[in-house]
């Protein structure tokens, strides 16, 4: 299809863009796109199309430059500005994406907008902030089972469990149904025999799988119910009808998201390969950049006691926690330009690695991250992945210490068999896809000791809640904090938890997660055997 450089009317151009989109050539109906920005300056619906187009291009940094210009129009459309954050969220522009909130903050609006500002502020992981703006949509009236369900979280965060639980029973009461629901209401608290929903679970149960309907959303539904009962009967020590629950949970799971090994396989070789050829070792430098906080990594498998780590080091006066952020990972596509998108996003990512400087790389990262800090010297990254990028990581924030949590690989593996993570982290439903994610992280943990020795600083989990003032003694030295008594009651940290596990944390320090596995050791005989490589490995060290 040939373009006419001649003026078109408005309407014909939007028909030859879509008619370019139809034939996926997005960087020819980007360029007729920026006719209609051109045309209409101060609008956002032709700037937040351009920004899409350019992304379906794989111009990255393209979209998100036409994104933060956006975010300088003076119009306050709610809707619009709503848009506007996700994709500059989504972009690595955080802090122009609060920006946009803050302009939402000040609109007057309905509860439904107080509802959608929670959301963002949720997105951003400003936790107090988006407790707010649910509260003022529950007392403007709305009862909508998602924004319940939200409201309740909030207040699981904030260690509230009595408000919590109230917002979960109306949930429950409202949509009988719903899933998430339910499962949010097992986790709150540790069921007793004379308070737990056992009954209650099983009879929805029993009626959801009467249903004929193998739609996805009901499906995910279904496991979601099945997770909660599991949980419960576990409290309750029956752990045979625990585990036949959690069999039936993931195995509909199993369904809906399939793990593929050999992609991980692969992503696993190339970011080992591209990190060998492109970042040279550098040597942790403990200090801080001049105005700017201080970064700490915490990266492992998840669930390797990553939260009780960060609870520890943020009841610190100095620290403030982060939560599990992807800032790091953003800003290496938003140099990279590549979109994220998955394991094809990263391969293509990794294969641009030469393009990316590290210093600006880090630069760009503190620049969107240094607020999270509250006003402190220090504050907490704990996004678990990002042990994959663990040579870059020490590259471009040289003064961070990387804190790797080292977990018994059956009982990290089985803790992640248990979580229910809905439709992602496919790995998590299956015993053997959990033991090949775990060989596969094992691969990156070796290459990055044997190339990078000494980018990380390897703490033991066991260690950790065997003896934690010596462990954390030596490890505030290393990060270059003096120790504080308060690190070693993490219950009494006052910042939400936003994780699964948030009411374990808020109990004082027990040994309950070192070999807890056992009680199901009669089930687990397969991981066992599957991890036989790994566990030999970790007695010889």
């Amino acid at each position: 299809m040939s373009i006419s450089p001649s003026s078109l009317p408005l309407a014909d151009l939007q028909r030859t863009i879509q008619a370019l989109q139809d034939d996926q050539r997005f960087a020819d109906a980007a360029d007729l796109q920026r006719r209609i920005v051109q045309g209409h300056p101060t609008l956002y619906p032709p700037r937040l199309q351009l920004a899409h187009l350019l992304l379906q291009a794989g111009d990255f940094d393209a979209s998100a430059r036409v994104l933060v210009e956006a975010a300088g129009i003076s119009d306050d459309d709610p809707s619009a500005l709503i848009a506007l954050a996700r994709r500059l969220n989504f972009h690595g522009e955080v802090e122009v994406a609060r920006r946009c909130i803050d302009r939402l903050e000040r609109l007057r609006g309905t509860a439904h907008l107080h509802a959608a500002i929670a959301h963002l502020r949720w997105m951003t992981g400003e936790v107090d902030h988006a407790f707010e703006w649910i509260e003022r949509a529950y007392r403007s009236g709305l009862r909508a089972p998602d924004e319940l369900h939200l409201h309740a979280m909030f207040c699981h965060f904030r260690g509230d469990a009595g408000a919590a639980d109230r917002l979960l029973e109306e949930c429950v009461r409202l949509a009988p149904n719903f899933g998430t629901a339910a499962q949010a209401r097992a986790n709150l608290r540790r069921q007793t025999p004379g308070s737990n929903h056992v009954t209650a679970l099983q009879m929805r149960l029993k009626e959801l799988h009467a249903r004929t309907e193998k739609a996805p959303a009901h499906m995910l539904n279904l496991a979601q119910f099945e997770a909660a009962l599991s949980k419960e009967l576990d409290d309750l020590g029956d752990v045979s009808g625990a585990w036949e629950a959690l069999s039936r949970s993931k195995g509909i799971l199993r369904n809906l998201n399939p793990y593929d090994a050999e992609a991980e396989s692969a992503i696993t070789g190339h970011i080992v390969a591209s990190m060998r050829r492109h970042v040279q070792p550098a040597a942790f430098q403990p200090g801080h950049v001049h105005g700017r906080p201080t970064p700490i990594f915490i990266v492992g498998m998840p669930r390797s006691g990553s939260t009780l780590l960060d609870r520890m080091i943020s009841a610190h006066p100095d620290v403030a926690p982060a939560g599990e952020i992807n800032d790091f990972l953003r800003q290496l596509h938003r140099l990279a330009n590549v979109p994220p998108s998955g394991h094809a996003g990263m391969h293509r990512a990794l294969e641009r690695l030469d393009r990316v400087d590290p210093v600006e790389l880090g630069r760009r990262y503190l620049e969107q991250t240094a607020w999270r800090a509250g006003g402190r010297k220090y504050f907490v990254d704990k996004l678990p992945i990002n042990v994959q990028l663990v040579p870059l990581i020490r590259r471009a924030l040289p003064h961070a210490p990387i804190l790797h949590l080292v977990r018994d690989p059956m009982d990290v593996c089985f803790s992640n068999y248990r979580a229910m993570f809905g439709d992602v982290s496919p790995w998590c439903n299956e015993l053997a896809w959990v033991a090949h994610f775990h060989v596969c992280y094992e691969r990156i943990v070796e290459a990055w000791r044997k190339d990078y020795p000494g980018a990380m600083i390897e703490v033991s989990y066991a260690d950790l809640v065997a003896d934690p003032e010596s462990v954390l003694r030596e490890l505030m030295h290393d990060c270059g904090l003096p120790f504080n008594d308060a690190c070693l009651h993490p219950e009494r940290n006052p910042f939400p938890v936003t994780t699964p596990s948030a009411a374990q944390v808020r109990e004082p320090l027990n040994r309950r997660g070192v070999a807890g596995w056992k009680r199901y050791a009669d089930h687990l005989e397969p991981l066992r055997k599957a991890l036989e490589p790994t566990q030999n490995r970790d007695a010889a060290v």
